[in-house]
């Protein structure tokens, strides 16, 4: 399991785009239309290059650069018993 700060979007930001101390900000921020879940659009400058990343937040708080698994439907059929 990882520990707490492993799953926080600072964490993930520094480690994907910053190493060490470039400043980075965020560019866009929202949910996403199918299920509402929160995603982080991040920028950091290298000289003339730009770099950016999306960060997805998964159901158990962690932040990701992929996006988590669709959410399955809870309406489920099941047969009574006769």
């Amino acid at each position: 399991m990882k520990c707490a700060n492993e799953r926080s979007l600072r964490y993930q930001v520094e480690k994907w785009l910053a190493p060490g101390s470039v400043p980075v900000h965020v560019r866009q921020f929202s949910r996403t239309r199918a299920d509402g879940r929160r995603y982080v659009c991040i920028e950091t400058l290298h000289g003339a290059m730009s770099r950016a990343l999306f960060f997805f937040r998964h159901d158990d708080g962690q932040w990701c650069v992929y996006p988590p698994a669709p959410r399955s439907s809870n309406m489920r059929g099941e047969r009574l018993a006769a």
